[in-house]
């Protein structure tokens, strides 16, 4: 069960509708929420090793002194997001913490999850036009090294209503299978669970033991089947059946494979229109 919600806050849109998807989750399952705002120290070392260089280079004296001067203020933006997130809590009746820290983002965050059921970040973050992809560098590198399960928001906010598994038999979708059943029952909405794959006994298999597994939970639970790539698949009943959240296994492959099949964790995060829910 969902108690603990980390969520990160950087004060771009992508984290406010992220903040916006934990505080709606903390109130509907009676959790706590804690707002997360880390200072990216690469940010502070490389503009300080910046104009340190500038400013010696045009013969003026190096103003050594910048760094922590970049720190301090950093950090008092950083307690600016906090006391904003601290109070839509209030307004809304929910528990909330906060967390300040400062370092290498993706690592901080990953770090503090350990003490969280659930993170929760935006699709893009602060610096997303210098982004080369489609998914944030950090938001990425959260949902490959995170210890707990990720939920990834999408740029707009809407209730979730109608939660969609995606199934394959595997570990890492067994776990998104029990997450998905504990949503659903807190929620006390139906599951749609997706299941890609061919028309034998074996893949029927996988199918059965979902809908045993689900059957405990007293899950309202529609099992729907489809043959095809599994990537583009997934997004086409999401987008056909109007669902609003995904809950699938995160990376099932490692990097290496990835390169040179791809990634379906990757291709739904990239091109999903609605929150992911990533487990392993």
């Amino acid at each position: 069960m969902i108690k603990s919600i980390l969520v990160t806050l950087d004060g771009s849109e992508h984290a406010q509708t992220a903040a916006r998807y934990a505080i709606w989750l903390a109130e509907r399952l009676q959790a706590t929420v804690v707002g997360m705002h880390v200072v990216d120290v690469v940010s502070i070392e490389g503009s300080g090793a910046f104009l340190h260089d500038v400013s010696g280079s045009l013969g003026f004296e190096p103003y050594l002194d910048f760094s922590s001067k970049m720190r301090e203020a950093l950090q008092t933006r950083g307690n600016v997001l906090l006391e904003q997130f601290l109070a839509a809590c209030a307004e809304r009746g929910v528990r909330a913490d906060t967390h300040l820290a400062t370092g290498i983002v993706a690592n901080e965050i990953c770090e503090q999850a350990r003490t969280a059921d659930v993170v929760v970040l935006g699709h893009r973050g602060l610096n997303e036009r210098f982004s080369t992809g489609l998914l944030g560098g950090t938001t990425e590198s959260v949902t490959r090294k995170c210890p707990k399960p990720v939920l990834v928001s999408p740029m707009e906010f809407g209730p979730i209503t109608r939660p969609l598994l995606a199934y394959d038999g595997s570990p890492r979708a067994a776990a998104a299978m029990h997450e998905a059943a504990e949503l659903a029952t807190a929620l006390h909405l139906p599951l749609t669970v997706l299941h890609v794959g061919k028309d034998d006994a074996a893949e029927q298999r996988v199918v059965d033991e979902a809908r045993r597994y689900l059957a405990t939970h007293r899950v309202e639970t529609e099992i729907v089947t489809r043959a095809g790539y599994a990537n583009e698949t997934i997004l086409e009943v999401m987008n056909d059946g109007k669902h609003d959240l995904l809950m699938i296994g995160a990376y099932g492959h490692s990097r290496i494979i990835e390169m040179v099949l791809g990634s379906t964790t990757e291709y739904v995060l990239r091109n999903a229109t609605a929150p992911v829910f990533l487990c392993r």
